[in-house]
C-alpha cells in the first residue's frame, strides 16, 4: 500500500504535478467559494475561454503568455458588465455573448497572426509536462491571493452577500470587484496548465459546491472545499498515474464523483440521506414549479 503512495514520487514530473495540484485544490476551492455564493459560477467558465485572444497575441508579440491572457480574461469582465449597464441586456445574456465573442476572435487570432498556439494544450490542460517556473508561479499566484482573502475577509464577505449594502456603507466596491476578477482570472491561468479551459470550471466550481452541501459557513465551505479540491486533485493525478489515463479528466472525474457522494450522503442536504420532511417539501416544490 505505501508503495503505491510512494512509486509516483520517484519521478520529477509527478512531483511537480503532485505540488501544483495540491496548490491548485486549495486555490481554486477558494475563489471559488465566491463564484458559488454569488451564483455567478458560469462567470469562470466565461473567463477562461476569453483568455484566448490574450495568449495568441502575447505570442504574436513575443511577450508573457501569462499577462496576455490576464488582460484578456479581466477585459472580458468588464465588456460584460458595460452591456448590462449600457443596455437592457441581463448578465446571463451578456456573459454568453462575450464568451462566444472571445473565443471566436482567439480562433480568429491564431489563424491571422499565425500563433503557435497548442489548443489541445489549451482546451485539455497538461499537467504532467508542468515546469519549474510553473511551480513557482502557482505558489506565488496561491500564496498572495490566500494573503489577500484574509486580510480583507471580512469586506469580501459583506460585498459577496449585500453588495448593496456594501456600497451605501463606503465600501470601494469597484475596487472589491476588480479584485474578485483578478483573482479569479489568475486562478484560471494557473489552472490552465493543469485541466485546461474545458475543464477547468469544474476544478473551480466542484470543491466549493460540494463543501456547499456540507457546512454552512463561508468559511467552513472554503476551508473544507480545499481539502476536497487536494483530495481531488491528488487522487485524481494517482489514478491517471496507474491507469494511463488524461489527468485532467482524472482530477476533474474524481471530484464530480466527490460531489455525487455529498449530493446523496449530506447529512443534512443528502437526497437519501436528508430528513423525510425536507424530501417531501423538496417534491412539492418541483411538482409546483413544473405546473
Amino acid at each position: 500500500m505505501l508503495n503505491l503512495l510512494t512509486e509516483p514520487l520517484s519521478f520529477g514530473f509527478m512531483r511537480d504535478a503532485l505540488f501544483i495540484a495540491t496548490s491548485l485544490g486549495i486555490l481554486c476551492s477558494v475563489v471559488g467559494s465566491y463564484l458559488i455564493v454569488q451564483r455567478q459560477g458560469i462567470l469562470g467558465d466565461v473567463i477562461a475561454h476569453s483568455v484566448l485572444p490574450g495568449i495568441a497575441i502575447a505570442i504574436f508579440l513575443g511577450i508573457d503568455i501569462f499577462l496576455g491572457a490576464f488582460i484578456s480574461g479581466t477585459f472580458s469582465t468588464f465588456v460584460i458588465s458595460w452591456i448590462e449597464s449600457q443596455s437592457r441586456v441581463k448578465v446571463d445574456a451578456a456573459m454568453a455573448l462575450v464568451f462566444s465573442g472571445f473565443l471566436a476572435l482567439g480562433i480568429m487570432l491564431i489563424t491571422v497572426l499565425k500563433s503557435r498556439v497548442d489548443l489541445h494544450h489549451f482546451l485539455f490542460g497538461n499537467i504532467l509536462g508542468v515546469t519549474t517556473g510553473d511551480v513557482w508561479r502557482t505558489l506565488i499566484i496561491t500564496v498572495i491571493t490566500l494573503f489577500l482573502v484574509k486580510i480583507f475577509y471580512k469586506e469580501l464577505l459583506f460585498y459577496t452577500f449585500d453588495p448593496l449594502g456594501a456600497q451605501a456603507s463606503g465600501l470601494p466596491i469597484n475596487i472589491i470587484k476588480f479584485g474578485l476578477t483578478a483573482a479569479i482570472t489568475l486562478t484560471i491561468i494557473a489552472s490552465m496548465q493543469a485541466v485546461g479551459v474545458v475543464l477547468v470550471i469544474s476544478l473551480l466550481i466542484g470543491p466549493g459546491v460540494t463543501a456547499y452541501l456540507l457546512v454552512k459557513e463561508l468559511h467552513q465551505m472554503m476551508f473544507l472545499g480545499s481539502i476536497i479540491g487536494v483530495i481531488g486533485s491528488v487522487g485524481g493525478l494517482y489514478i491517471s498515474y496507474y491507469q494511463n489515463v488524461p489527468s485532467g479528466s482524472s482530477i476533474v472525474l474524481f471530484i464530480c464523483g466527490l460531489f455525487l457522494l455529498a449530493l446523496l450522503f449530506s447529512p443534512s442536504q443528502g437526497i437519501l440521506t436528508r430528513p423525510r420532511g425536507k424530501r417531501n417539501r423538496s417534491r412539492v416544490l418541483q411538482h409546483s414549479e413544473g405546473k
